[in-house]
């Protein structure tokens, strides 16, 4: 009977793995030309990459850079597979969020739930804050357009 639990336990925890590995994004290496941009934009700063599919059929080949612009503030540079930059995400501090911004958070949310603050601008040169946000065990990243009016809320589970 011992045997049994055991095999069972073995594979169980074998299914688990295999689900978080479908999840995860994977480590790479992105091709020259999204290097040569890369290197030519950030020098002298040291990526991790990662490959992601998205799109509405996950047919679109995406690669993130997280790389450190100083020594507590990450950065995250992502590219398409020409090398074109489609998206610039920036920590920053909540003092740096517009006030409107600031004033929906402390009204909406304790200061405890803030995770994560970023700046975040895309390939068009459309700026947007979003504010990963946790309530009721779930995580959010809570949208503002330039100005810090409120723009969508989106849950990330």
């Amino acid at each position: 009977m011992k045997n049994v639990l055991v095999a069972i336990f073995f594979l169980c925890g074998g299914f688990l793995m295999a689900q978080e590995g479908v999840n995860m994004k994977e480590k790479v290496t992105p091709p020259e030309k999204v290097l040569f941009t890369f290197q030519k934009e950030y020098p002298n700063k040291v990526p991790v990459w990662a490959m992601e599919y998205v799109g509405d059929d996950n047919d679109e080949v995406r690669y993130e850079a997280k790389f450190k612009t100083d020594a507590n503030v990450e950065a995250l540079a992502v590219y398409d597979n020409l090398g074109v930059l489609k998206a610039y995400e920036l920590q920053i501090p909540l003092s740096q969020l517009p006030a409107k911004a600031q004033t929906y958070l402390k009204k909406n949310y304790p200061a405890k739930a803030i995770r994560e603050i970023a700046v975040v601008v895309d390939y068009k040169n459309k700026t947007t804050y979003e504010v990963g946000v946790e309530k009721n065990s779930r995580f959010y990243d809570v949208v503002f357009d330039k100005d810090g009016g409120f723009d969508v809320i989106i849950e990330k589970n």
